[in-house]
């Protein structure tokens, strides 16, 4: 049995992979840590095989009076929590990174995450998450395997983010505009696979899962809005003005491209077991 322990306790990833693992009882012990304050630092890691470091602070567009802490704790308290537990014995330390670490390029030109691109952070966030990632493997070893994911967007039921926007405006336009675009998604399901995968395979190094069919704003609005029976009309005529402002960063956001090359998330075992379209049923009606 793998002794797994998941330091941020509550947050909507670690939940929902723990509520995932949990349904193989035999195989996995799960237990969440709480690591808001430094009680964290008395815990006993040694009783486990596995540590999932999912605590951190997400925000696209970070106050410039949080950069500190967001150094804090993106950067210090994951390189403390790894370097305890590779202390203490732990055989695999897999860290939630971000496609943040990338940045958002050219704003107003598509993109496309590939082996070659290089970490252009926009901001503190994507940079905090970059400078963990480079402590992280200083302590990568053969006793201490680091697993680094640099997932896209993850969605689910009940996530937070850009998808449940965009849920909550199918539900009531009657017009959108035609426009196909390309996005990477993550679904927390083939998320929890993924990371079921690691674990049982005792995995080391960088990997990038993503949903095994990119999406569109304009498919992802279709799909939810027939879940309702909303009727939507969608029209090419908005696509100039699309195309006029896309240098405007919520336009961009919306209807730019910001895809990672599949061959990037490749794997030897399948991990997407739910189709784009059967995982927004999932989120939408669960």
């Amino acid at each position: 049995m793998k002794k797994i322990l998941i330091t941020g306790k509550d947050s909507y990833i670690g939940s929902n992979v723990k509520a995932y693992l949990e349904q193989y009882s035999d195989k996995y012990y799960i237990e969440e840590l709480d690591v808001r304050d430094d009680s964290w630092k008395q815990f006993d890691f040694s009783k486990f095989d596995v540590v999932y470091h999912v605590a951190g602070l997400a925000h696209s567009t970070p106050k410039e009076e949080h950069r500190a802490l967001y150094y804090r704790v993106n950067t210090d308290l994951t390189y403390d929590i790894a370097k305890k537990a590779k202390e203490c014995g732990v055989g695999q330390f897999i860290f939630m990174s971000s496609i943040i670490v990338y940045g958002s390029g050219e704003i107003g030109r598509d993109r496309i995450i590939t082996s070659e691109t290089e970490l252009t952070p926009d901001n503190f966030y994507g940079d905090s998450k970059k400078q963990a990632e480079i402590k992280l493997n200083s302590l990568d070893s053969e006793s201490f395997k680091v697993v680094i994911l640099r997932p896209p967007m993850i969605y689910g039921y009940k996530s937070k983010g850009n998808y449940p926007l965009l849920a909550k405006f199918a539900k009531k336009t009657p017009i959108f505009p035609s426009y196909n675009n390309k996005r990477s998604m993550l679904y927390v399901g083939n998320l929890a696979e993924f990371i079921k995968l690691m674990i049982d395979n005792d995995e080391r190094g960088l990997f990038f899962p993503q949903n095994s069919e990119y999406a569109s704003s304009m498919q992802l609005i279709k799909e939810i809005a027939e879940l309702y029976n909303h009727k939507i009309i969608f029209t090419k005529i908005f696509n100039p003005f699309i195309k006029l402002f896309n240098k405007q960063v919520y336009v961009n956001k919306v209807f730019g491209n910001l895809i990672i090359d599949m061959k990037l998330s490749e794997y030897k075992q399948d991990y997407c077991i739910y189709s784009l379209k059967d995982s927004i049923k999932m989120t939408e009606m669960k």
